[in-house]
């Protein structure tokens, strides 16, 4: 048995296919077959394109048209702010290499993304991705394109991978809460099953075990939002072993985990501490201000772009992990003493 990797297909195997020549091809490739090529062929060349997965030597191309490069970036959500400012440190650092962007998120979210060019017969000379596993992303590097993953499973296939510390940052939060005098732990976890808040529910595991008296009260998953943690936290709170700090997977949940405590006349940080992920800004507009983990989103963005164009260079660059920072604000505190809470709603 052979364990060659497949040749990746040419125009010379699209024309076999269609039953055309090159030029044919070559034609309606670029959209320039109208007048000079029936209908009913450039749709014989589109179908073998697709069939084939085909994609133009775009090093040659570039070389022949002076095209510039471009490369794919995939989030799965567009209207978050972490991959917002993600997006904008890759754009800066392609822009200095006079290197376009595409931005795509799939309507699957972290799950398997089809190829958006597939039937447009487009061009692509990588992938950067960020908090998605490399499988997922199979349709569209699955041709040898370069992919660097951003916030992802190290060495998951990618030529690349480039991660915030995420362990770091959970272990700075518990043992900021822990060095408050803080036991009783409850975890609002995003219900996204990436490797990112695995590892978070992984090191604060870890670390309450590491301390005699403290632990996990409750777990409760809820989406990345405000209404989420809200609900999420509401459920935490009902506990008759009631925990004295909420760690949040993220700064909307954390959020919203402040809405519930007030609507519960649960006084922050008095009563309850309340932590939170990524630095967003609504983690200095709620009052008081959120104790979050800072995390280096726009540098992670230009991180992955560089590893990119490495990549596109020929060379492999392995994992490379930006340091975070605990940023403490108002919203964490000492735990009030035992029997000293506060627990009548606010009138």
């Amino acid at each position: 048995m052979s364990n060659a990797t497949p040749s990746r297909p040419t125009s010379r195997d699209v024309a076999r296919r269609a039953g055309v020549s090159q030029a044919t091809v070559s034609l309606v490739l670029r959209e320039r077959w109208r007048g000079r090529v029936s209908p009913a062929r450039a749709a014989a060349v589109r179908e073998a394109v697709r069939e084939l997965g085909y994609r133009p030597n775009l090093a040659a191309r570039t070389l022949r048209l002076g095209r510039g490069r471009t490369a794919l970036v995939v989030v799965p959500a567009l209207t978050n702010e972490f991959f917002a400012r993600m997006h904008a440190g890759a754009v800066r650092v392609a822009a200095e290499h006079d290197v376009g962007v595409v931005l795509y998120s799939p309507p699957t979210g972290i799950g398997r993304a089809a190829d958006p060019f597939a039937s447009a017969g487009a061009t692509l000379d990588g992938v950067l991705a960020s908090s998605m596993a490399a499988e997922a992303l199979a349709a569209l590097s699955g041709d040898g394109m370069p992919l660097v993953m951003l916030d992802s499973e190290p060495g998951d296939g990618a030529a690349a991978t480039v991660n915030p510390d995420i362990a770091t940052g959970m272990r700075l939060v518990v043992r900021h809460l822990l060095d408050l005098g803080h036991r009783r732990f409850a975890h609002i976890a995003a219900d996204v099953p990436s490797w990112t808040f695995g590892v978070r529910a992984r090191v604060l595991a870890d670390e309450l075990a590491t301390v005699p008296g403290a632990r996990l009260v409750t777990t409760e998953r809820a989406p990345i939002d405000v209404t989420g943690g809200l609900l999420a936290a509401e459920r935490a709170l009902a506990d008759a072993h009631r925990p004295t700090a909420l760690v949040c997977d993220d700064d909307l949940q954390a959020a919203g985990a402040c809405k519930a405590a007030r609507r519960l006349g649960i006084r922050i940080p008095d009563d309850l501490s309340v932590t939170g992920f990524d630095d967003l800004a609504v983690a200095t507009a709620v009052e008081p201000e959120l104790t979050t983990v800072s995390l280096p989103a726009e540098e992670l963005g230009a991180a992955g772009m560089r590893a990119l164009l490495a990549a596109l260079a020929g060379e492999r660059g392995g994992t490379t992990v930006l340091p975070v920072t605990l940023t403490p604000r108002g919203s964490t505190a000492p735990p009030p003493p035992a029997g000293g809470r506060t627990n009548a709603p606010a009138p």
